[in-house]
């Protein structure tokens, strides 16, 4: 029986001009994760998204000190966004602060079904790399095997009665699902470019954890192998999975643009 349905950009996005910045709850998640401690998640990016409708959040990953992935809902409809590096705090006033507007958003991008779910922004000025400001290590180079151990992170809420995004950057460690599995929760919306992840303790995403990196490592390298892109009907603290793209059947788009452009 499906358990839930795919959420899509209105549900998935916070608004920021109505959310406010709180502390993280004890039993929050990302929905079961840990404070990141400084210097931990180095490309982490806290997007802020203004469109003809509000200011939107969304987590993206730094690439080289030009580009930041994420997911399409967050660049799609962009015409400005501020984004912030080198800092766990959203009220860090030390971190890093680059505007863009231009962003790349897959030409096969489908807002309905979500498929396609990758998105590229363009920094206006490159950034330096520093103690807490440096690029994801690797893109995925091969395809993503079930029950990989991963991990994901981001600003999101921290349970299902939350108001908005927390102030310090959270992260959990989650396990990777077979298709099969995560269609007996989200049914035929699941394609083959996506990938579902859980956690114990119902560990994974939540509302303001959109377009936030999924990290598998090796021998202390990180390979960004996913970007999150929906969670479950039934809440965060659902025992649903949550749902990534998966980035290694984009990584020939993500190259073109980010050598071409």
């Amino acid at each position: 029986m499906m358990k839930g349905v795919i959420l899509v950009l209105y549900i998935s996005l916070v608004w920021v001009q109505a959310a406010q910045i709180r502390p993280r709850q004890n039993e929050g998640r990302i929905i079961g994760g840990e404070l990141a401690y400084t210097g931990q998640f180095r490309f982490a990016a806290a997007i802020y998204k203004s469109t003809s409708d509000g200011t939107f959040f969304c987590g993206g990953a730094l690439m080289g000190t030009r580009w930041i992935v994420t997911a399409g809902q967050c660049v799609d409809g962009g015409l400005l966004f501020n984004i912030r590096l080198g800092a766990n705090a959203l009220n860090d006033t030390n971190a890093v602060t680059v505007s863009a507007d231009t962003y790349f958003l897959h030409p096969d991008y489908d807002p309905t079904t979500l498929s396609n779910d990758v998105g590229l922004i363009r920094l206006s000025t490159s950034v330096a790399y520093n103690e807490k400001v440096w690029p994801i290590d690797f893109m995925a180079y091969s395809p993503l095997p079930d029950n990989s151990s991963v991990v994901t992170l981001g600003w999101g809420q921290t349970s299902d009665d939350g108001t908005g995004l927390v102030n310090d950057l959270n992260y959990v460690d989650l396990i990777t699902l077979s298709n099969d599995e995560c269609k007996l929760a989200f049914g035929n919306q699941v394609n083959e470019n996506m990938v579902c992840v859980k956690g114990n303790s119902n560990g994974g995403t939540c509302k303001g954890d959109l377009g936030s990196p999924l990290m598998r490592y090796d021998n202390y390298f990180g390979y960004l192998v996913g970007v999150s892109t929906f969670i479950s009907s039934n809440g965060c603290e659902s025992s649903d999975p949550s749902g990534f793209t998966r980035t290694y059947p984009y990584a020939d788009w993500i190259k073109n643009v980010t050598w071409l452009s």
